[in-house]
């Protein structure tokens, strides 16, 4: 064969993911998945080893995380190219894996031939993100900041606590927790509290179970 394969390592912690990824990949004969890894702290000793094109890096991983591993790798070597392929990852969670050094993002219920698409595109070291969360990001990048008192309110709002008990918690007036609640209504451009605290936990501003 005249072109040479688009080399991959991945990085997974679970061995039926690597072996079904490893073998649905090599279906297609421009693809060679040169080797594995489990764990983040793994990843620049397999990089060495195998000199892949492309690092297809999850993030959920033991240990070191898959942000961490994407940015030590970089640091080893700023021409690595990671693509990160997660199950669910928040958007602050890609964002801050695309500020490590990864060009691109695609979750795992993606089909065979969007990931195919996603490695050659990273494997040309080109960005490469689905148009949904391209737009979200751009959304988190551009819109007004959520403020450290408007983060922790909006925590107690997902909590389930009416006004006056954020008031009693936080020491403030009621007046004051509703100026906020409008104030974090309006930078997350929704209409009830409802849709506020959906929307804060699909941005990464508050997480499940805080």
């Amino acid at each position: 064969m005249a072109d040479t394969p688009l080399t991959v390592l991945i990085v997974d912690d679970h061995f039926v993911v690597r072996s079904g990824l490893a073998a649905s990949l090599e279906l297609d004969e421009t693809i060679a998945v040169v080797g594995e890894a489990e764990r983040g702290e793994d990843v620049i000793a397999a990089y060495q080893r195998h000199r892949p094109r492309v690092v297809l890096m999850d993030l959920q991983l033991p240990g070191m995380s898959g942000i961490a591993a994407t940015a030590a790798l970089r640091a080893h070597d700023s021409a690595a190219r990671v693509l990160i392929f997660s199950t669910f990852a928040r958007d602050d969670e890609i964002q801050a894996a695309l500020d490590a050094g990864a060009l691109g993002y695609l979750q795992k219920s993606a089909s065979r031939d969007e990931l195919l698409t996603a490695l050659r595109t990273v494997g040309q070291g080109k960005r490469l993100l689905p148009p949904d969360i391209a737009r979200r990001l751009a959304a988190l990048r551009l819109g007004p900041a959520i403020t450290p008192r408007e983060r922790e309110i909006l925590g107690l709002i997902a909590a389930g606590r009416a006004n006056k008990e954020i008031a009693a918690t936080l020491a403030v007036s009621e007046d004051t927790v509703k100026r906020h609640v409008s104030h974090i209504l309006e930078k997350l451009d929704v209409n009830d509290r409802a849709q506020a605290t959906a929307e804060a936990i699909r941005r990464g501003i508050v997480k499940m179970g805080e």
